[in-house]
């Protein structure tokens, strides 16, 4: 079974977060989010909002269409 786009995102997140070695925590600061957030849009548990992916993208230094590129 196909994952849903928000797994994918969120795993796209996580992974280029992990890449740039940005804690979970520090990205949540970055972005103004309690950790606890960012940790379920990372597990695909939250919808993010287009805004809150501009806001996520920004933090990282990427451009949101970043996020969406899941076959690397």
């Amino acid at each position: 079974m196909e994952e849903s786009i928000q797994i994918q995102v969120g795993k796209r997140i996580q992974k280029i977060r992990q890449e740039k070695s940005i804690s979970q925590q520090d990205l949540a600061a970055k972005c103004n989010f309690e950790k606890s957030n960012m940790s379920r849009l990372e597990a695909g548990r939250a919808n993010a909002t287009l805004s809150t992916l501009e806001i996520v993208s920004k933090a990282l230094e990427i451009n949101i269409i970043e996020l969406f590129k899941f076959n690397d």
